[in-house]
């Protein structure tokens, strides 16, 4: 029981850093005027670049730093890319495809 409180908030926080990390990345390219190639770039960088400052907060090094960045990077494409799905209103079969080939091409991996 107490592994799965400790789970859940572990999971909650994580989720809410990508969440932050998104938006600022996001409002960092907004401002800068990117947009296309030069703003997914940005924000794939972006994204890699704040889910390792956060692995080196919690002092992950090896596998453990590797899983936790990739983590990171898939779940801040996720919020970005379902983000943009809503934003097209898309539902269903092509709001699933969007996302994946938009997280997919974000650098992370598709779960």
């Amino acid at each position: 029981m107490m592994r799965t409180a400790l789970a859940t908030t572990a999971l909650l926080l994580l989720f809410g850093a990508a969440q932050a990390q998104t938006s600022t990345c996001a409002a960092s390219a907004t401002e800068k005027k990117l947009a296309g190639a030069a703003k997914s770039s940005f924000l794939k960088k972006c994204e890699t670049d704040t889910c390792e400052t956060q692995a080196a907060e919690k002092k992950l090094a090896g596998a453990a730093k590797d899983s936790f960045t990739k983590k990171c990077v898939t779940d801040a494409a996720t919020t970005t890319c379902d983000a943009a799905a809503k934003e097209k209103k898309l539902a269903g079969a092509a709001k699933n495809s969007f996302t994946k080939k938009c997280v997919t091409d974000a650098g992370g991996a598709v779960s």
